[in-house]
Parts: structure tokens; C-alpha cells; sequence
């Protein structure tokens, strides 16, 4: 099956804003360019400004001679711009105000005459100031206005900035526009002029994003190696809320919530366990003596091993509330004198089954850190399982190493290699009709995993089986 490939919440958020910064810039050019169009205004610098307000003033007295009356906004303009100077003229007359540079009084040519409006700018180097030449339609007619609100260069307030933008479009021959051919040239001005926008926002957003996003997940990657820990014997515990984003904190105490009904519902499963198999002993305990006093038969004996496998049942059941003992509870023990001690309790039985029981110790001293009782029921199950399956005769050898391993070895059958993982599943029996119930090898198992050791088969050329169990030794 193939594994599906989840999306990397980052990358999802570096193109979404790259894209949304994109829209949002076009969207506003687009905006920018309707306001434009239906506002349609005339954006004046200072000396379009004095030409415009003194195209307003202009007209012709009862004689017919040009004049430039005294209205209220070229007033207000003298008063804004004192060194303001103007010259109106048509074909035969001008009119003249206030302190004109000589270079403006002399003929213009026909080039000027007849331009509708125009800029007369010099060198940086010359302190002659800029002029602008308008062709207008006043009261007086057409007539052509020169302004500027300086005399000199040096009249300047310290800073002066001019910005001109002029956006000439293609026209027919009957001079209105031809969009047609504006269009693409005009498109790709706004492609120009966007691109490096675009790509400083993206690049930006790129270097960033990653950045913002592993701050603000920082309190999550936490929760998520916690939650990584969490096992069937730290099912209690719950996930901090504190430091994870506000988004994902419902997700966070629905998790906890769900470890919470998990953990009270194992609870509930091993007291019930628990209180069944306690409740079994009493009744297998009276039926084991009524049994004993009957008549020696094969009848009879089949019953007292059918009761034997009860009571066998009923205390691995009742075996598997070990595993909830706390960490706490937990020494550190010389392993060669663990397992002697389990080693001597199942020599009778051993001996009883037609089996010799061989121990050997390790030369090493290993020292581990276990819950006693935990290790000896795992032991003890380990060589109950033998002593069921190893044929009925032979040696069992119990063997430690110092590197903290102990093998547990039978001369029975053995155990076939693909059935190596089942025997560790509960209630899984190599034999139908064994005493066992299946759950030694399983309980064993569990116990090794909560020491943080292995159990596993061995394979090799020799008769019968070997089970190795490994815990870590304290150094």
C-alpha cells in the first residue's frame, strides 16, 4: 500500500502568501488605475500650478487689450509663491509680472510657438530656473502663458523634488487612442514593474515563512515527542496544552481526553481480570481436594490435569497485574542470584516431570535494574514453558552471560523457525492440547519490554529450544 505523503504545513504557507501578496498588489494597480480613469485628474507641479491659476485671470479689457485681472486665486497664489513671474502673450500683445529671467523674454521660435505645452529646463550647473510654456483657451482667446515661481535657482526653499510621469498612447489618424496596440506594450510595463516587487515579497516570504511557522509550532514538536513516549505503561499521562498554537490546542485536549477513556477503560479490563482470576482459585482449590480423593483411575487423573491447567490459567491471569507496578519499585540486583533463586524453586518440579535441571552461572558478575518479582515471573514461565514442551526428558539449563543475557535451554522438539513470532501471542499454543494457555511466553515478553530487554528464540544446529531474554545492565 502506498504511503500517502502528508502536506508540509510551511511550503503550504510560503506559496498561499506569495500568491495572496501577488493578488493583493495587482488587485490594488487595478484599483489605482479605475480611480484614475474615472477621476481623470490633472496632477500639477508649482509651475503648472502659476500657469493654471493665471489662465483663470486672463482677459481683455473694453479697448481689447490682453490683461490679467487680479482674481481671488491668483492672489492667494502670489501670497503662496512670492517670487512667482508670468508672461501672457498672443499674436500682437503680452503681458508681463514680476522678476523675469532675460532668457524668457526673447522669441522662442516657431517650435515653441506653436507647442501646446512644454518644460524649459537647464543644466544643474545653471541657476537660470525651470518655466513652463502652455498654449491655453482663455476668455482672451488662445494665448500662450509662461510661469514659474522662481526668479534663480537659489530662491529655493533647500529641497526641491520634482516627479513628471507621462503616459503617451498610441492614436489613430483621427486621434483617438488605439488600445490595440497600448495594450500589450501597457501590459508589459506592469509586468516590468511588478516582477521585482513580486519576487523581493516572495523572496521575503520564503525566508521567512519557514522561520515564523517552526517558532510557532515550536510548543507542538514538544507535545509530539511526548506523545511519542507514551505506552501502555505511561497511558496516563497527558499532553501539555500550554505551549501548543491556540488552532491545534482543541486537537490537543481531544487526545488527552481520548488517553483518559483508554486508560479507564484498560483499568477497568485488568480489575476485572484480576477479580475473575482471584475469584477462580477458591473453587479450583476445592475442586483440586475433591479430586485427590478419588480412586486412583485414568478418569480420575485426566480430571486432576484438566484442574491443574485451570489453576494454571487463572494464576497467568492473575500474572498479568505485574505489569502495572510502578517504575519506582524497582532495585538493583546481582542476575546470577536472581535466577539461582528461580532455579531452585522449579528444581522439584523439573525432576518431578523426568527432566534434569542444570544451572550455569557466569564467571562476569552482571548487575541490572529490575522489578524483582516482574523478572521472576518472567524467568519462571520461561522454565515452565520448558518443562511443558521439552519432551519429558533430557536436561533443562538454565545459563546466564555478564553481559546481562539468560538462556533458558531444553533437548525437546524444538521450535519450528515460522513459528518463532506466533508463540509470543496470547493464547497462541504450538500444541492444541497442552496444559498450557498460551500466555507465559506473552506475559514474559511484556516484562522484558517494560525493562527495556529483548526475548527471542535462538536458531542453530542444536536439539531443542533456546529462549534468550537480555536486560540492560546497570553500570
Amino acid at each position: 500500500m502506498k504511503k500517502v505523503r502528508t502536506r508540509s504545513l510551511q511550503w503550504v504557507l510560503v506559496r498561499r502568501l506569495i500568491l495572496l501578496q501577488a493578488a493583493t498588489l495587482l488587485i490594488f494597480i487595478v484599483l489605482c488605475a479605475a480611480a484614475l480613469w474615472i477621476a481623470n485628474p490633472r496632477l500639477l507641479i508649482d509651475n503648472e500650478a502659476a500657469a493654471a491659476a493665471v489662465k483663470d485671470a486672463v482677459d481683455r479689457d473694453s479697448n481689447g487689450r490682453l490683461i490679467v485681472r487680479d482674481t481671488q486665486e491668483l492672489a492667494a497664489f502670489r501670497e503662496s509663491y512670492p517670487n512667482v513671474w508670468y508672461i501672457v502673450r498672443d499674436a500682437s500683445q503680452s503681458v508681463r509680472f514680476g522678476t523675469i529671467p532675460d532668457v524668457y523674454t526673447r522669441g522662442f521660435g516657431d517650435l515653441l510657438g506653436e507647442a501646446d505645452h512644454a518644460t524649459i529646463g537647464f543644466s544643474d550647473n545653471d541657476m537660470r530656473p525651470e518655466a513652463y510654456i502652455e498654449k491655453a483657451s482663455t476668455k482672451a482667446g488662445t494665448v500662450q502663458i509662461i510661469a514659474a515661481t522662481q526668479s534663480w535657482r537659489q530662491e529655493t526653499d533647500g529641497l526641491e523634488i520634482n516627479i513628471s510621469a507621462t503616459v503617451e498612447v498610441a492614436r489613430n489618424p483621427d486621434g483617438s487612442r488605439n488600445w490595440e496596440r497600448a495594450l500589450p506594450a501597457l501590459a508589459l510595463v506592469i509586468a516590468i514593474l511588478l516582477l521585482p516587487i513580486i519576487l523581493v515579497m516572495g523572496t521575503t516570504t520564503l525566508v521567512t515563512t519557514p522561520a515564523v511557522v517552526r517558532r510557532s509550532l515550536a510548543g507542538l514538536v514538544d507535545t509530539v515527542r511526548q506523545a511519542a513516549r507514551i505506552d501502555v505503561g505511561t497511558r496516563a499521562m497527558q499532553l501539555p496544552v500550554k505551549q501548543v498554537p491556540q488552532e491545534i490546542a482543541p486537537l490537543v485536549q481531544a487526545f488527552n481526553e481520548a488517553l483518559a477513556r483508554l486508560a479507564q477503560g484498560y483499568d477497568r479490563h485488568n480489575r476485572f481480570l484480576t477479580d475473575a482470576a482471584h475469584e477462580l482459585r477458591t473453587p479450583i482449590a476445592i475442586l483440586r481436594t475433591r479430586a485427590e480423593l478419588l480412586k486412583q483411575e485414568p478418569q480420575s487423573m485426566r480430571l486432576l490435569h484438566d484442574i491443574e491447567r485451570l489453576s494454571h490459567l487463572a494464576q497467568q491471569l492473575l500474572d498479568h497485574q505485574l505489569l502495572d507496578r510502578p517504575m519506582d519499585q524497582r532495585q538493583i540486583v546481582d542476575l546470577a542470584d536472581l535466577v539461582s533463586r528461580v532455579a531452585a524453586d522449579f528444581a522439584p518440579l523439573a525432576i518431578e516431570a523426568g527432566y534434569d535441571l542444570a544451572f550455569e552461572p557466569s564467571p562476569d558478575k552482571a548487575h541490572v535494574e529490575v522489578n524483582v518479582l516482574q523478572i521472576e515471573r518472567a524467568l519462571a514461565n520461561l522454565v515452565r514453558n520448558a518443562i511443558e514442551h521439552g519432551g519429558g526428558g533430557g536436561t533443562i539449563t538454565i545459563a546466564i552471560n555478564g553481559t546481562g543475557g539468560v538462556e533458558v535451554r531444553d533437548e525437546g522438539p524444538g521450535i519450528p523457525a515460522d513459528e518463532h513470532e506466533n508463540v509470543f501471542e496470547p493464547f497462541y499454543r504450538l500444541q492444541p492440547q497442552s496444559r498450557g494457555a498460551g500466555l507465559g511466553l506473552n506475559l514474559a515478553r511484556q516484562i522484558a519490554l517494560l525493562h527495556d530487554g529483548t526475548i527471542r528464540i535462538l536458531t542453530g544446529s542444536w536439539r531443542g529450544a533456546r529462549i534468550r531474554m537480555d536486560l540492560p545492565v546497570h553500570s
